[in-house]
C-alpha cells in the first residue's frame, strides 16, 4: 500500500448503521477506510459497530489508525450498537454526539446512509457555511 500523506490528521464519516441494500455500499466503507489508512488520516464516526459505520471503522481499526466512536450512551447496549473499536467516548445525547464529532475532526466525508446521516452532514455543511467549523 502505497503512503499518501493528507493535509487532514482527523476525518468524520458519517453513515449508516445498516449495511444498506447494495453490495456497492459495502465495498465503499471498506475502500474508504483503506484509503484514510494509507493516507495515515483517523477517523471519527457514530460509534457502532454493524452496519457502514462498523465496516469503515474495522478497516481503520485493522490499518493501525486511531479510531474514535462518539455514541450516545442510550445507544450502547451490544444489541444496538455492537462493539465498538478503538476509543469509545460517550455523550449525552445525538446533539452532543454531532458536537463533539465536529470538535475531534477537520473534515467530514458521509457514505449512505438514513436520514440521521443526511441530518448530521446538513448540519455540518451549515457549520461551515457560518464559519463555526474550521478545518484545524
Amino acid at each position: 500500500m502505497t503512503m499518501r500523506q493528507s493535509r487532514f490528521k482527523r476525518i468524520c464519516v458519517f453513515c449508516g448503521s445498516s449495511q444498506g441494500k447494495k453490495r456497492s455500499y459495502h465495498d465503499a466503507a471498506i475502500e474508504l477506510g483503506n484509503e484514510l489508512v494509507a493516507r495515515s488520516v483517523d477517523l471519527v464516526y457514530g460509534g457502532g459497530s454493524i452496519g457502514l459505520m462498523g465496516l469503515v471503522s474495522q478497516a481503520v481499526y485493522d490499518g493501525g489508525r486511531h479510531v474514535i466512536g462518539v455514541i450516545p450512551k442510550t445507544l450502547m447496549t451490544p444489541e444496538i450498537s455492537g462493539e465498538t473499536v478503538g476509543e469509545v467516548r460517550p455523550v449525552a445525547d445525538m446533539h452532543q454526539r454531532k458536537a463533539e464529532m465536529a470538535r475531534q475532526s477537520d473534515a467530514f466525508i458521509a457514505l449512505p446512509g438514513g436520514y440521521g446521516t443526511l441530518e448530521e452532514l446538513l448540519e455540518v455543511i451549515t457549520w461551515a457555511q457560518l464559519g463555526i467549523h474550521h478545518s484545524r
